[in-house]
C-alpha cells in the first residue's frame, strides 16, 4: 500500500508511516485485498479529507467515527456521500440545522467537498471500513493516525473550531491543544436516535462562522453548490 498524501500533511504525519501499528495497519488491509474482502472507500480516497484540505488551509474540523459501510457511499469525507447518493438521515439532520440556524435551503445531495475545499477538514476516525461491517477497521491503527492528526493540527494552527457531535468525537477533546485559541463546540451526534437531544437548536454554525469572523477568517459557505 503506497502512501500518497498532500505535501503539507505529508510533512506533518511522514514519521508516523515506519512506526509498527501504520505497519499493521498495512498489513491489515493488503490482507482483505488479497483475500477479496470489499474495503470503502476505495483506496485512491482514503486521504480523500486531508488531500483537499491541505493543513494552513484547515480552519474547522468535524470528526465522524467510521466510513459508510454500504456500497457507494464512502468517499473519505465524514458525513458526506457522493453526487446522486441518498442523503443519510444524519447528514440530513445536519441540513436541517443549518436550515434553521442560517436559512439555508437543505441541499439536494450529500457531497461535502464544497466544505472540506473551504477548510473543514471532514475527518474520520476510522479511514477505512469492511463492507456491510461497521466499526470493522477501528482497532487497526486508524485512531491512533487521526489522533496524531488531531494533536499535531491543534498545537500547529491557531483559532481552529473543532466540531465535536456524539460520545466518540466529544472523548477527542483532551487530544487539542489547549493554548491555542481554538473554538471548542460540542453536541449530541446528529442520528435520528439522538439529534432531537441537543444536536438540533446548536447552533453550531452560525457560532462557527461568528468566530471566524471575530479571528479574521473567511467565514465558511455552509450553501452547497447545485451541482455537486
Amino acid at each position: 500500500m503506497a502512501i500518497s498524501l498532500e505535501s503539507s500533511w505529508l510533512s506533518l504525519l511522514e514519521d508516523q508511516f515506519t512506526l509498527p501499528y501504520f505497519a499493521k495497519l498495512k498489513q491489515v488491509l493488503l490482507d482483505d485485498r488479497k483475500q477479496g474482502v470489499e474495503v470503502y472507500p476505495p483506496a485512491k480516497l482514503i486521504f480523500n479529507a486531508l488531500d483537499l484540505c491541505p493543513v494552513d488551509q484547515v480552519k474547522v474540523v468535524i470528526i465522524g467515527q467510521d466510513p459508510y459501510h454500504n456500497p457507494d457511499q464512502a468517499h473519505g469525507l465524514s458525513f458526506s456521500v457522493p453526487p446522486h447518493v441518498a442523503i443519510p438521515p444524519s447528514l440530513l439532520n445536519i441540513y436541517k440545522e443549518i436550515e434553521d440556524d442560517l436559512n439555508i435551503p437543505i441541499a439536494k445531495h450529500g457531497n461535502l467537498e464544497s466544505w472540506d475545499r473551504q477548510g473543514v477538514l471532514l475527518l474520520n476516525a476510522s479511514l477505512t471500513v469492511r463492507a456491510c461491517q461497521a466499526g470493522s477497521h477501528a482497532k487497526i491503527g486508524w485512531t491512533e493516525f487521526t489522533d496524531v492528526i488531531i494533536q499535531r493540527l491543534s498545537a500547529k494552527r491557531n483559532n481552529l473550531v473543532f466540531l465535536l457531535w456524539g460520545n466518540y468525537a466529544r472523548a477527542k477533546k483532551d487530544l487539542i491543544v489547549a493554548d491555542r485559541g481554538h473554538l471548542i463546540l460540542e453536541a449530541v451526534h446528529p442520528s435520528p436516535l439522538s439529534a432531537y437531544r441537543g444536536f438540533l437548536g446548536c447552533r453550531h454554525f452560525s457560532l462557527t462562522n461568528d468566530y471566524l469572523r471575530h479571528t479574521g477568517q473567511t467565514p465558511i459557505d455552509w450553501a452547497l453548490p447545485s451541482q455537486a
